[in-house]
């Protein structure tokens, strides 16, 4: 007679080892896509190029440009002046009662209410006026970044078919999704800051070699680093959308084509037809997370005043808000896609 198991005598299935076995053998497996360090490569001639291109477009004021410039600020100046006395001597006709002849033809304009700048070309680059605003560009950069690497990252594995081999090894399909959510966010991390980094050695290099030499102003390091740190929490959450977008789909290629048809139609559609929609956007909170102070948004709405005008809302998203928008959506689409993978076939 053959001995029959009951299930409380059956062999448990054995475990693949400890997480950090797991961690250690995704992080390799991310290491290893080729198409990311193809990424990674491009990312650094990027850099490259980008710095060389400021070196080339950006130009130290020497004395000599600098009394030039002076001169043709001046030039300016009078000209306008000259332009609002001949207003005032012959004012236009028809002319609303409650308008003065300042509001139509302008006040006086002296030389010190030009920007130096302006006459400047090609100008030097100021490093106090436009680093805060480079490191918003950059984050949203390294957002796109962290988004396509997370993506092609499970989607390779998807592709490969390694997901159902990964499974023979480890059969506990949460761990496996916390080990692989593990190394995205890490990886994503990793990105938001070497590009933050990036951005300042690419500013300091302009700064140094063809800046304006006006130093930063009281408070500048700490509004800066808060907006990169900022810019970092973004990076994270878009590769973890990345990830959970993918994940969801089992395809790359579909998931990059998702967030295309998302960004290109269907916000531009809702700002169009619900205007008042827009403080809830992923564009929108992306921008709010990072910016200093959050995002103003000047709302158009379908409504008139009672003069006919067009009724404007101005709507500050503040950065709280908008970190919590991403961080809601970011979870709900990563959660649902470790839910489908725990219950449905691995194919």
């Amino acid at each position: 007679m053959s001995a029959v198991l009951t299930p409380t005598d059956a062999p448990a299935t054995a475990p693949a080892g400890r997480f950090g076995s797991l961690l250690r053998a995704e992080a390799h497996r991310f290491r290893a896509r080729r198409f990311i360090q193809v990424l990674v490569g491009l990312a650094v001639l990027g850099w490259v190029a980008g710095t060389v291109l400021g070196l080339l477009n950006y130009e130290s004021p020497t004395p000599e440009r600098l009394a030039a410039a002076q001169e043709q600020r001046q030039e300016q100046a009078d000209l306008q002046n000259e332009g609002r006395e001949q207003c005032l001597a012959d004012p236009p006709t028809g002319l609303p009662a409650d308008l003065s002849l300042d509001e139509v033809c302008g006040t006086p304009v002296t030389a010190e209410d030009l920007e130096i700048e302006w006459f400047l070309y090609p100008a030097p680059y100021s490093f106090a006026e436009d680093a805060m605003g480079g490191a918003v560009s950059v984050s949203a950069a390294a957002a796109v970044f962290a988004f396509l690497i997370g993506a092609t990252y499970v989607g390779a594995e998807w592709s490969s078919r390694s997901m159902v081999a990964l499974l023979f090894w480890e059969t506990r399909r949460p761990r496996v999704m916390g080990a692989k959510i593990a190394v995205v966010t890490a990886a994503a991390l990793l990105i938001g800051v070497a590009a933050q980094l990036a951005w300042l050695a690419m500013a300091g290099i302009w700064q140094a070699v063809a800046g304006d030499g006006v130093p930063v102003g009281d408070g500048f390091w700490h509004d800066m680093l808060l907006t990169q740190g900022r810019g970092v929490l973004l990076t994270a959450f878009a590769g973890l959308l990345g990830f959970g977008l993918t994940n969801l789909v089992r395809n790359t290629g579909a998931a990059l084509g998702v967030a295309f048809v998302y960004f290109a139609v269907v916000e531009s559609a809702l700002a169009g037809f619900k205007p008042t929609w827009q403080p809830w956007l992923l564009t929108t909170n992306a921008a709010a997370l990072v910016m200093d102070g959050g995002y103003e948004l000047t709302i158009y709405t379908d409504e008139f005043d009672a003069q006919g005008n067009t009724k404007v809302i101005e709507h500050l998203v503040t950065n709280l808000h908008g970190g919590l928008v991403m961080g809601v959506v970011t979870a709900v689409v990563v959660g649902v896609g470790v839910v489908l993978f725990s219950r449905r076939d691995a194919q």
